[in-house]
């Protein structure tokens, strides 16, 4: 298998567990909990390293905003021998009372985005693996910590979630909606790959708030610090699988 055009790996390169964030910043953020990392490759929104935590050996890699780049990611991952991917990602409350900083562990997401339709039919589920959700869960158990367990939406157009959209899939009882899990479960599925997501919530879309809106930076304080909690749980998460 030749070297991957975007992420710049081949076989060898990568282990068989990955996390994998949206922001290339994340993957530092990882890193620095992982008991060692070195950096793979770096080419446009892909930042590839290998870490060790706990003795398990596992990949970082960043996928970019959105479905498409996502998709990208997973393929080329999978070519050289990634077999689980986690992602670790912010999302927008969907309900009422989910909190910014709160974290969602995903069991499924709605398709509400392009690419997983060049794939196959909208009515095919979009869905994390069980074995993944279970980890994600004794992660956040271990460490105490409260998450939201459900359904998500992936969406592709940040400036176009309408009132009408929101109402939709508050009314459908979607937790929260981000821009990648439905095009990484759906591939993990169709490869015969586990996949499973944690995401901090940076905003409440029903509640009127939104990452940036009240803040300098892109997160708001509380989200930015919880960002590190989900990452301590996905590594745990990690740990759990390789033990499996």
């Amino acid at each position: 298998m030749a070297k991957q055009p975007h992420i710049l790996c081949e076989p060898g390169d990568v282990n068989d567990i990955a996390l994998v964030p949206g922001d290339p910043g994340r993957v530092e953020r990882i890193a620095a909990q992982c008991d060692s990392h070195e950096t793979v490759a770096e080419n446009r929104e892909y930042r590839v390293v290998n870490a060790t935590y706990e003795g398990v050996d596992l990949t970082l890699c960043s996928t970019g905003i959105g479905a498409p780049s996502t998709a990208i990611a997973v393929e080329e991952l999978s070519n050289v021998g990634v077999e689980t991917f986690i992602r670790v990602g912010t999302t927008g409350a969907l309900q009422r009372g989910i909190e910014i900083g709160d974290m969602v562990v995903a069991t499924a997401a709605a398709k509400d985005e392009g690419t997983t339709k060049r794939y196959e039919d909208a009515t095919v589920p979009a869905v994390a693996t069980h074995e993944v959700v279970t980890s994600l869960l004794a992660g956040a158990r271990a460490r105490d910590e409260d998450v939201h367990v459900g359904p998500i939406a992936t969406d592709d157009a940040f400036y176009a979630e309408t009132e009408e959209y929101v109402e939709r899939w508050e009314a459908a009882g979607l937790l929260c909606v981000e821009m990648e899990a439905a095009a990484l479960f759906t591939l993990a599925r169709r490869k015969g790959l586990d996949a499973g997501a944690i995401c901090t919530v940076d905003g409440n879309l029903v509640e009127g708030t939104q990452k940036g809106a009240t803040d300098e930076e892109e997160l708001p304080e509380k989200a930015r610090n919880n960002v590190e909690r989900a990452i301590g749980i996905s590594l745990d998460a990690v740990a759990a699988l390789d033990e499996d």
